[in-house]
């Protein structure tokens, strides 16, 4: 399908790809990575023809043609959205016109004009041609595309030019899917998805019929497209037949052999270069001496660049807060009549992690703006005591002063105490040397995120709201902010789009829809479980909050809390012994829960009880007069130790239970 035959690219003297020989074959779907800047775009370009290379060649089967998206800079405007995704399919348009002539000619043509069998002949070829094509189903394939990209049927009729950056980003992707080309040239196509798109286009590329050539930060998506990841690095193309993360343990071992071999090389020319210089001016060595000269001269030296630089960092240490970190209780949030969130209600508890999911405009945003403080209509929002709350916002980059130097935007918002620190947390994020200097308005999408990720670890926090923070980071910066966020001692409360990023995070996954919440104990691949037809179960562990299980009522609930979305027809019925099986899990599991919400609060009851008599004993301890009997001073010293090793213990079995 592609080839490409010792391809050199340049720029400015340093080169992108040297001599590289590489192919493609008729239904590949190859995902391309490496690091930023190693060339990835600077390819896909050079294939899609838009960028010419320094050298080399690059061969197209016969009759293929190359479709490229790239990751922004697409608008259009003046047609309406269905039209524009419809004008992708102009081939079988034209084809379709020239039906409609045929026909009306045929109609006025007699049977015995000698043009009548040409005609008709011309109508049979056209017609079984573009039935073959889709022709019949075209509009349908639009409608099918558009709905799968998260258009709803009444955008349909809107002017493309009202639709902002991102939705113009899927009207490219729509028409370029329409168009069906044998080298589909993706560059992060799911920039701008929620997860319902991007589960869409999933599947969409899986059954996509001819090749596809596909850059991206979305670790799981790789995983489900590909079946063979090519690197960029080190100025050429490394291929490894397996899925992304197969891949990642393959690159390991790949790199630990080179570095094994640079070293046995290094050994060896050092060797040479020693025999060389001992004998040189020796004449009975001479000949010697020039056989290994030589041999130096064809030693091909193995070059290893340098350690990619990865993000490395931990959140400040959280402060202690209470068990119930923030509770909303029938809150409502309004924008003009139409109502987002309707009488919700909603509890986080210390220690979770909450992903919020659901599709673009249902409101998750919308609920992480209320609880970071944000206006809402009706209803309470009541934060926990000591809870230190810090928040990353969806356009939290955009709020940064474009006209500081990133040293002076995080200085700043830094506490005094924390100035010396400074060029450490930023080297963290990989701003060092004078990269410190760059005005924050030439910066990168990827690097303000990076600089805002940044700020957050001035001060310390139990609770942070992230609203889309792996935006912009490529997929090494997104492991370690998913390490530091795994390892953070408080509350998480975060959306993402990135699936992979959520079920290595989540602890509980609430999804916002329909002016509703209905929260799901567990991670996301849990919660799709529970969305494909298995019949819901009420989570009894959340008071107040709706679960898809409740949400089913009758009307006569609709007054507490509105009903969540209905769920899809159920799945056909397992076996007799699954069910069996299943039902046996799911009461161990509701056992061993009840057994360790009891024990939870049996312990909370008896710290609530040791840290009372704490109290007490510190109020007494404060009076001057305590220490003038040296033995009640002594027992109540050892009293003291004592209930605070029996409070830390006690602590202990507290997080380790709820950690269960």
């Amino acid at each position: 399908m592609l080839h490409l035959t010792n391809l050199t690219k340049e720029f400015a003297g340093r080169p992108l790809f040297t001599d590289i020989t590489w192919h493609l074959k008729k239904g590949e779907r190859v995902g391309l990575v490496g690091d930023n800047g190693a060339g990835k775009s600077t390819l896909m370009r050079i294939i899609a023809g838009s960028v010419e290379s320094s050298s080399g060649a690059i061969q197209f089967a016969r009759g293929a043609t190359a479709g490229y998206l790239p990751q922004e800079g697409l608008t259009t405007r003046g047609r309406t959205l269905f039209n524009e995704a419809l004008s992708a399919l102009e081939g079988l348009q034209a084809i379709e016109k020239e039906l409609t002539e045929l026909t009306g000619r045929l109609t006025e043509s007699l049977a015995d004009d000698p043009e009548h069998d040409a005609l008709l002949d011309r109508f049979g070829h056209l017609q079984e041609e573009f039935r073959l094509r889709g022709g019949f189903t075209m509009e349908a394939e639009v409608g099918t595309v558009l709905r799968g990209l998260g258009f709803l049927p009444s955008d349909w009729e809107r002017d493309c030019g009202q639709f902002s950056g991102g939705w113009q980003m899927r009207i490219a992707l729509a028409k370029l899917l329409l168009k069906r080309p044998n080298v589909l040239l993706l560059d992060e196509p799911t920039n701008h998805l929620d997860i319902e798109a991007r589960n869409w286009l999933e599947e969409y590329l899986c059954s996509y019929p001819y090749s596809v050539i596909l850059v991206s930060h979305d670790r799981f998506f790789l995983d489900c497209v590909c079946s063979r990841i090519t690197e960029v690095w080190n100025h050429t193309l490394s291929d490894y037949h397996c899925t992304y993360s197969r891949y990642l343990t393959l690159r390991e071992e790949r790199i630990s052999a080179l570095r094994e071999a640079k070293r046995r090389q290094d050994e060896e020319v050092a060797a040479m270069e020693d025999f060389i210089r001992r004998f040189r001016y020796n004449a009975n060595k001479a000949s010697l001496v020039q056989s290994r000269i030589k041999q130096l001269d064809k030693v091909e030296r193995i070059v290893i660049p340098p350690e990619r630089k990865r993000i490395r960092f931990n959140f400040p240490e959280a402060p202690k807060s209470g068990r119930i970190v923030m509770e909303l209780r029938k809150l409502t949030r309004s924008y003009g009549p139409k109502t987002v969130l309707d009488g919700i209600d909603f509890t986080a508890e210390k220690g979770e992690r909450i992903a919020l999911v659901g599709h673009n405009g249902a409101g998750k945003s919308t609920l992480m703006r209320v609880l970071a403080g944000g206006d809402f209509q009706g209803g309470e929002r009541i934060v926990g005591p000591n809870v230190a709350m810090d928040y990353f916002a969806q356009d939290q980059a955009d709020v940064l002063t474009g006209d500081r130097s990133v040293y002076d935007e995080i200085l700043a918002d830094s506490p005094y105490d924390s100035v010396p620190k400074l060029r450490d947390i930023l080297g963290a994020f990989l701003f060092s040397g004078d990269d410190i200097h760059k005005q924050v308005g030439v910066l990168s999408g990827g690097e303000k995120n990076r600089l805002a990720l940044a700020k957050m670890l001035l001060r310390p926090s139990n609770l942070l709201l992230m609203d889309e923070p792996t935006n912009h980071l490529d997929l090494n910066s997104k492991e370690v902010l998913l390490d530091a966020l795994r390892s953070f001692g408080g509350t998480v409360i975060f959306v993402s789009h990135d699936r992979y990023f959520i079920d290595h995070l989540a602890t509980r996954v609430v999804e916002v829809e329909g002016g509703c919440i209905a929260s799901y104990q567990g991670d996301y691949e849990y919660f799709l479980a529970r969305k494909k037809g298995e019949e819901a179960v009420p989570d009894t562990s959340r008071k107040g909050e709706v679960s898809k299980g409740e949400a089913s009522k009758s009307e006569a609930s609709k007054g507490e809390a509105c009903l969540a979305p209905t769920l899809p027809a159920p799945l056909p019925p397992l076996a007799k012994d699954e069910r069996l099986r299943k039902r046996e899990e799911e009461k161990l599991r509701l056992k061993e829960e009840g057994s360790r919400k009891k024990l939870l609060t049996e312990l909370e009851k008896e710290i609530g009880q040791l840290e009372a008599k704490l109290s007490g004993l510190e109020t007494e301890m404060a009076a001057p007069s305590f220490f003038a009997d040296p033995e009640r001073s002594r027992q109540g010293g050892e009293q003291h130790l004592q209930l605070t090793e029996q409070i830390a213990q006690l602590y202990h079995q507290w997080e380790d239970c709820h950690a269960r």
